[in-house]
């Protein structure tokens, strides 16, 4: 099976490159690798928001919006931006190769 790659960007500028498997979420991808700040404390059922990450803007219309529970997730965070998405509700693709996700501060 094929893997495409994801680049993590801490809040610090660490970056992390992780290979992700077709049909896995992001998150599921990130903490297998260990990335600092992707924590998923609810395991990906989207109701945490631990997994909280910056899609880059020019990415976005590959991504897509937010969910209607994941958009009222992300709107209680004061870390939201317009780009807010949860790492676990991204499922990995071949559209999605090489897209860059930037982690908030508060996710140390």
């Amino acid at each position: 099976m094929s893997t495409f790659t994801v680049r993590f960007i801490e809040h610090d500028g660490t970056e992390h490159c992780v290979d992700a498997e077709p049909g896995q979420s992001l998150m599921h991808s990130a903490q297998q690798q260990f990335v600092p700040g992707v924590l998923g404390d609810c395991g990906g059922c989207s109701s945490c928001g631990t997994c909280h990450g910056y899609v880059d803007f020019h990415w976005m219309p590959r991504v897509g919006p937010p969910g209607e529970d994941e958009r009222l997730l992300l709107d209680g965070s004061d870390n939201a931006r317009p780009n807010s998405r949860l790492t676990c509700q991204i499922v990995m693709s071949a559209e999605l190769d090489g897209l860059v996700i930037r982690l908030p501060r508060m996710q140390r």
